[in-house]
């Protein structure tokens, strides 16, 4: 079967997509601070991550070196997780989101560090619309600044933690990845926490409704999501993939608008700005494709 006809692997990327857009809404819904957030999130989804490993019989078996390597893949994504949180509990969704896929233009400044190619002009001038882009939305409110700047930091490292584990996938199967680097996210943050002094009474004291969401975020959109897409990019094409992933803003900006209402309206100057973003970060993924398929024919 021919990927593009597999529609139920296409409706399946899809609500994958759908999830991933409906974690910042949980990120809003639960009350913790961002720090505490992301310690729950691991510490909930990696035995799920554990299971999953078990059923499928895979070996976790690595090298000293590796674990290392995995030990700041792990620091990089705890980090990222906070940033995006920090930048949804000071400013809202739909800021957080935008801001965050202007990762595509951090990836395609760091690719060329990390795998020795040049830097593309077309890339660099791609991300000069992308500032605009946010110019944009920096003048919606002086209010949303600072959570800007954090969905940025969040957008730089997600970027960072992508291409790192762009050297580390052809050696390590996708789920070892994930096990030993949220392992070590865990294991940094809990040091953290407690230098901090926060694990005490009232760190384990949580909210019924936060434990559901916690719950919901850790199972459904960590463990699930992350294993059910890496078996969905073994049947859908690259284009398919990576064009859809670009709808995660759009599901989750439309996701908070109908849970919060009034807080995730934003002025025209604001939708302008993310259709600039989106636009050009489609453009981007399109001629990607098309400059891979030119030199798999070449080559």
């Amino acid at each position: 079967m021919h990927p593009e006809n597999n529609t139920t692997s296409y409706l399946k990327l899809h609500f994958i997509i759908f999830i991933w857009g409906f974690t910042a809404v949980l990120g809003a819904l639960i009350s913790l601070e961002a720090l505490h957030l992301v310690w729950y999130r691991i510490a909930i989804a990696l035995p799920f991550i554990y299971l999953w490993i078990v059923y499928r019989k895979i070996s976790l078996r690595v090298s000293s070196r590796s674990l290392l390597k995995f030990a700041f893949g792990g620091f990089i994504i705890a980090l990222h997780w906070i940033g995006f949180f920090m930048a949804i509990k000071i400013a809202n969704v739909s800021v957080a989101l935008v801001t965050l896929s202007t990762g595509a233009f951090f990836t395609s400044l760091l690719e060329p560090l990390f795998f020795k190619r040049k830097i593309r002009p077309l890339e660099v001038l791609l991300g000069l619309l992308i500032i605009g882009g946010l110019y944009l939305i920096f003048q919606v409110d002086n209010l949303y600044l600072y959570g800007m700047l954090w969905a940025l930091f969040a957008a730089f490292l997600s970027a960072l933690f992508s291409v790192i584990n762009g050297l580390f996938v052809a050696k390590h199967s996708g789920f070892v990845l994930s096990f030993y680097q949220l392992g070590f996210g865990l294991l940094i943050l809990s040091i953290i926490l407690v230098i901090k002094g926060d694990f005490n009474t009232s760190f384990f004291s949580i909210s019924r409704s936060d434990w559901l969401y916690l719950l919901i975020l850790s199972s459904v959109c960590t463990a699930y999501a992350f294993s059910v897409s890496i078996d969905i990019m073994k049947k859908l094409s690259p284009y398919t993939v990576m064009l859809s992933i670009n709808l995660e803003p759009v599901y989750g900006i439309i996701l908070a608008l109908l849970i919060f209402g009034d807080k995730e309206k934003m002025s025209p100057n604001f939708y302008f700005g993310a259709l600039l973003i989106l636009g050009i970060i489609i453009l981007n993924t399109i001629l990607k494709i098309r400059r891979a398929k030119r030199n798999t024919h070449i080559n």
